[in-house]
């Protein structure tokens, strides 16, 4: 008869590790908060580190996310596009860099969240002194519960919406970016959906071959 193993003795892991994933925001507040709980509710929060890193600009944050990269086997950049005049060059200084995904949001993150309510591609510009984004901001404000949000608050959105909601906003992520696609118009759309099932993948433990 073989040796009985003892409760304490190890066997060999159960489950392959999950890689190190840094998110990189525009914003400090919103945006972040909002992934924060997100990873939360995927339970994903011993993986994904959620951070800002200072800059504002499309080009530094890319560039950031480049030089961190070096420390995580993937990096997602979460920015806007809006009037940012160094946009498309920002996105297109990624493309050659495997382990940097970047999450775009036309005109802005909050278009993430107004498609909690219901499909919408009203495109967006400036009118008079609001640039797209403000004005995109002021539709959200007439969403029920969102009429007091602030992009600089430190409350999560997260916690205004349903997860009824949060299934129907990625649903209309997919819708609008292939109809954007359609169009060739990516004004407005959002790549948010993508990093949401990155996380939610990490909150998913993978078993080792041959484990049960």
């Amino acid at each position: 008869m073989g040796q009985r193993q003892l409760p304490f003795q190890r066997s060999g892991a159960r489950f392959q590790p999950q890689p190190t994933v840094l998110v990189i925001c525009e914003d400090s507040k919103s945006s972040k908060h909002y992934l924060d709980d997100v990873k939360c509710h995927f339970r994903a929060q011993l993986h994904v580190e959620v951070t800002h890193c200072g800059k504002t600009d499309p080009v530094g944050i890319i560039a950031e996310a480049v030089r961190r990269s070096k420390s995580f086997d993937r990096v997602f950049c979460v920015i806007d596009r809006d009037e940012h005049p160094n946009f498309d060059a920002a996105v297109a200084s990624a493309a050659s860099k495997p382990k940097v995904t970047v999450i775009t949001s036309y005109p802005c993150f909050e278009y993430w969240l107004l498609i909690h309510f219901g499909y919408n591609r009203k495109p967006y510009t400036r009118v008079g002194g609001r640039s797209p984004a403000d004005c995109l901001i002021d539709d959200l404000k007439a969403k029920p519960r969102m009429k007091d949000y602030d992009k600089g608050h430190k409350a999560s959105p997260f916690q205004y919406l349903t997860l009824e909601q949060f299934q129907l906003a990625r649903r209309h992520a997919v819708r609008a970016l292939e109809e954007a696609a359609q169009v060739n118009d990516l004004n407005p759309s959002t790549r948010l959906h993508l990093l949401i099932e990155a996380i939610e993948k990490l909150g998913t433990p993978i078993p080792v071959a041959g484990n049960k």
